[in-house]
């Protein structure tokens, strides 16, 4: 089936009280309008066309790649109602397929519900509705004696019957597109609003005999919009709830299903467990038996089976071997890569660097544009000085170098295999193999020397 699909996001969102719109802000790391895209994508249709307003060039501009190269982008500009809107995109949809009408800022609504929907419609019209405890404030679906769809009336406009509908209108639906371009020259906005009303056609599909069908979500927030921070916050708790959900089922041990944030996507393999307040953001990859401990940011990382993290550790764009020891503490910075059972202490940061295996820095060290061999031991407050002030330089360690404490490398300076650098030497010449290097000041000790006091108060 030919798709057309249409995103009204031209809302402003005065109740989120931003200066950035309403569709940009985030939820689970995406911007709302992101994860509508990334649902109409799924269906592969034949175009997209976005209709945007308040913030106009910066929702263009943040979202473009994501809508992809054959996609429109329409401003509506003055916002008349959602009738309005898909006046503003008519001219951009191919009249021998049918339109999905989504919405930027109603970002969880499967791929499933509305692959549902559109085969409920067929040729005809479909309509996504729900079912709610309290309907109050949206449109009521009406049906005649056979339960029939006839119209769709809104709450300003309903009666006092009407509104004890409790089925309600969510907005989406799919239509034909050419039948859609001529009702759309004859939408009114005689309503209370002054708007025009995209859900009017549904009574002009009725005049004209055109079936209308319509579908449920699974879940009632599939539908839910935001129009503040506090509904946000809601759909940012639902979204990570099924996420945590899905885990679950996948066999990964969750210490507390509420406190986990997954802001990408997030695989894990066979028996994983992951503690509480864990950040994933961008995509993150853990091998078979890997452990997460509590308050942990991952962004961007892959980890190989059997590694343990340690709690509050920090990762990003970095990748990490089989069986490694992380943190706690650790911080790994972007291009950091782990060979096999590498330990990594607290409070040792390690960037754009390659360590071995085997090799490990267990306590207060940084560690940045290095290579490191294997079975490597970098001693407590080890700095490889990597940064002149202008450039960046290498260090380089071979294998089975052990490493003092309080030792500065000062780069660039390569560490000879085997060789041995006392404690608190600092490195300026290449180290060779095999032999112990140090350099220290001569300790001396002052005999009489009296260690200062404060002065008396003065009167």
């Amino acid at each position: 089936m030919s798709l057309n699909v249409v995103i009204l996001a031209a809302g402003q969102g005065k109740r989120m009280r931003s200066d950035t719109p309403k569709v940009l802000h985030p939820l689970a790391g995406r911007p709302l309008l992101d994860h509508v895209l990334g649902a109409a994508q799924v269906l592969e249709p034949d175009s997209i066309c976005v209709v945007y307003g308040h913030g106009g060039e910066a929702v263009r501009e943040a979202l473009s790649a994501q809508a992809g190269p054959q996609s429109a982008w329409v401003k509506q500009e003055p916002q008349l109602g959602t009738g309005h809107a898909v006046m503003q995109a008519a001219p951009h949809l191919r009249d021998g397929a049918s339109t999905l009408v989504l919405y930027g800022d109603v970002p969880l609504t499967r791929v499933e519900t509305l692959q549902r929907l559109i085969a409920a419609a067929g040729d005809g019209l479909g309509v996504l509705t729900v079912t709610l405890a309290d309907a109050s404030g949206y449109g009521r679906i009406v049906r005649d004696a056979k339960g029939r769809v006839q119209r769709i009336v809104e709450q300003k406009d309903a009666t006092e019957a009407e509104r004890r509908i409790r089925e309600v209108n969510t907005g989406i639906m799919v239509i034909p597109t050419a039948r859609l371009k001529g009702w759309l020259g004859r939408l009114s906005n005689n309503n209370a609003q002054g708007e025009y009303y995209l859900t009017d056609i549904v009574a002009l599909a009725v005049e004209e005999g055109l079936p209308i069908a319509t579908a449920q979500p699974e879940a009632e927030w599939e539908t839910l919009g935001v129009n503040s921070r506090a509904q946000l916050a809601e759909l940012e708790r639902i979204h990570q709830r099924e996420v945590a959900l899905r885990l679950l089922e996948d066999g990964v041990t969750l210490a507390d299903p509420a406190r986990i944030d997954v802001r990408g996507s997030l695989m894990a393999g066979r028996d994983c467990s992951i503690d509480v307040n864990c950040v994933f953001e961008g995509e993150v990859t853990l091998g078979d038996k890997v452990s997460i401990g509590p308050n942990c940011v991952l962004r961007n990382v892959r980890i190989a089976s059997g590694t343990r993290v340690e709690a509050f550790c920090h990762m990003e764009d970095a990748e990490v071997g089989a069986n490694c020891r992380i943190g706690p503490y650790a911080r790994l910075r972007p291009a950091a890569v782990l060979a096999e059972d590498v330990h990594i202490g607290n409070f040792v940061e390690v960037k754009k660097s390659d360590i071995g295996v085997g090799s490990k820095a267990n306590h207060l060290a940084y560690i940045g544009d290095t290579t490191i061999g294997r079975n490597v031991n970098v001693g407590a407050g080890t700095i490889t000085c990597n940064y002149d002030g202008v450039n960046k330089h290498r260090t380089i360690i071979e294998d089975d170098v052990f490493i003092g404490s309080d030792t500065q490398l000062v780069a660039p300076v390569r560490v000879g295999r085997g060789a041995t650098l006392g404690a608190g030497t600092t490195l300026t010449k290449d180290a060779p193999p095999d032999q112990l290097t140090l350099s220290r000041a001569k300790q001396i000790s002052v005999t009489g020397w009296q260690r200062p006091v404060k002065g008396g108060k003065k009167g």
